[in-house]
């Protein structure tokens, strides 16, 4: 990335209350957090929303869906990010399986037609008809659950579509063992 970030040690106001905050959390401040931490205030505005569509949401399908969108963008930052993250809610093998075809990882119905939708629509929003909403009221989604997995995946969009228009540079979290760092970064498996 060609643009300058603030160094650790030199953070200061804002900037330094997130790195702060990554540090806490992970040990550590990812390149992704230095980068878009050069707008602190965009930076938190994105915190907020997130905030505001995970509020409903459990864990387990938010980071679901959160890995099917960073799939479908192309997104390793985000892959590798959240799959630290999903390991609070999935055991690392269930997730190294779900991260290579998540259409055969002994997932529920529901949470791969919610990872199909999130992925057609980072793929081809334009393409999406009232079929596919459908389709996720049909495993029972409510109209709030619906709109919460749309936004959450909108939300990866801005996030990897960002982190990939700048080239930032991809940091592989420390805590990621090899296994799962290596399913994490596999192509994805073909749609049937």
């Amino acid at each position: 990335m060609i643009l300058k970030t603030t160094p650790v040690p030199a953070a200061a106001g804002l900037t330094a209350e997130i790195y702060d905050d990554e540090t806490a959390s992970l040990g550590y401040v990812p390149t992704h957090t230095q980068a878009m931490a050069i707008n602190p205030q965009a930076y938190l505005a994105f915190e907020a929303m997130l905030q505001a569509i995970t509020a409903s949401m459990d864990l387990r399908r938010y980071e679901l869906v959160t890995l099917a969108a960073a799939q479908a963008i192309g997104s390793t930052h985000c892959r590798l990010a959240h799959g630290v993250k999903a390991l609070k809610a999935f055991p690392e093998d269930q997730l190294a399986e779900i991260a290579r075809d998540f259409r055969n990882a002994g997932l529920e119905p529901a949470e791969v037609a919610m990872m199909e939708y999130a992925q057609k629509m980072c793929r081809d929003a334009a393409g999406m008809t009232d079929a596919d909403t459908l389709e996720l009221r049909g495993h029972g989604f409510t109209d709030r659950e619906i709109m919460d997995i749309t936004l959450a995946a909108a939300a990866r969009n801005y996030l990897s579509r960002t982190l990939l228009a700048l080239a930032v540079d991809l940091d592989v979290p420390p805590s990621l063992s090899p296994e799962l760092r290596d399913a994490l970064l596999a192509p994805l498996a073909p749609s049937p």
